[in-house]
């Protein structure tokens, strides 16, 4: 568990799939992401977490605020399984939409890029996202990640011609986390 000044990152629990998939099935929150989770892939999804967490000892963790103990969506690293992401580290976010522009994303992806540099031997920390997706490449700046124009992208598990394809890639360097 990580746990920040409003947020706390855990382990996915079961009673976690209802309200992940709430925020999976919002249209807004989905936008830049993929197509909505029915309750069958928001579980997948969860699963897919819970054994990577066992695997390698961190997840896209579930992300909860600590004032009410509300999941409000998730934030952490995964093992990458792509491309330019392929076998780094990958940090990444998603929130309810409700939760968007309090700083939440900022925050927790602050303690994950934190915790990935303390307890990882990764020299970086990379992130993508749909080249589209203004709110996550902000977060990305926020947190000091550069722009990798050369390792842009089309995901491999998005159909050619759809809109999200193409994707971008950020990076964070240990010394520039170190100097921060």
């Amino acid at each position: 568990m990580i746990a920040t000044e409003r947020l706390v990152l855990r382990s996915w629990r079961d009673e976690d799939v209802a309200p992940f998939q709430r925020i999976c099935s919002d249209p807004e929150v989905m936008a830049t992401l993929g197509p909505p989770l029915d309750m069958a892939g928001a579980r997948q999804r969860v699963e897919w977490m819970r054994q990577h967490e066992a695997a390698y000892g961190h997840c896209f963790w579930a992300l909860e605020r600590r004032d009410d103990a509300r999941l409000i969506g998730w934030c952490g690293v995964i093992r990458g399984d792509m491309g330019p992401v392929a076998d780094k580290v990958e940090i990444g976010w998603r929130l309810a939409r409700d939760c968007w522009g309090a700083g939440y994303a900022s925050e927790g992806a602050r303690a994950a890029a934190a915790w990935s540099f303390a307890n990882l031997s990764d020299e970086e920390i990379r992130a993508i996202t749909w080249e589209g997706n203004v709110r996550s490449r902000a977060v990305m700046d926020r947190l000091g990640m550069h722009y990798c124009a050369g390792l842009d992208f089309d995901h491999p598990k998005l159909e050619e011609g759809d809109r999200l394809r193409r994707h971008v890639v950020y990076a964070l360097p240990r010394a520039a986390w170190a100097g921060a």
